[in-house]
């Protein structure tokens, strides 16, 4: 999978992945338009969104009816050289038993974009000039 950022105007950016097109730019206290989410909330909205289908996958395997679930996720930065957070928050119907909200919740950790950030992680840097 690749995903490709190729500047618009100013911070504004149009990414590509696997044929959709999505636009990233920075709010505009931080000197964007606000044409679109930035990095970190793209960031945020993929460990929802990731953990989401993954709990639905799940479910339905199961046959289990999770109805309308909603998964928001929270992230604050931080400086560098301590820790960001990221606080994941899975609503689930009430008509579900306690065996299957326990084993959603584990579940719903198991999502690859959570397993990524939690785990080692290895970037590889290059610069080609055109």
């Amino acid at each position: 999978m690749r995903a490709t950022a190729r500047r618009v105007a100013g911070y504004e950016h149009r990414v590509e992945v696997d044929g959709h097109e999505l636009v990233v730019d920075e709010p505009e206290d931080q000197g964007g338009a606000n044409a679109g989410p930035s990095p970190t909330r793209l960031l945020a909205a993929s460990l929802a969104s990731c953990t989401a289908i993954t709990v639905v996958m799940y479910a339905d395997r199961k046959g289990w009816d999770v109805g309308d679930i909603e998964v928001s996720a929270d992230f604050e930065g931080a400086a560098r050289g301590e820790t960001a957070r990221f606080d994941v928050t899975l609503r689930l119907p009430s008509s579900l038993s306690e065996d299957q909200v326990e084993r959603l919740e584990v579940i719903a950790r198991k999502c690859p974009v959570h397993r990524t950030l939690v785990g080692a992680v290895e970037v590889s840097d290059r610069v080609e000039l055109v």
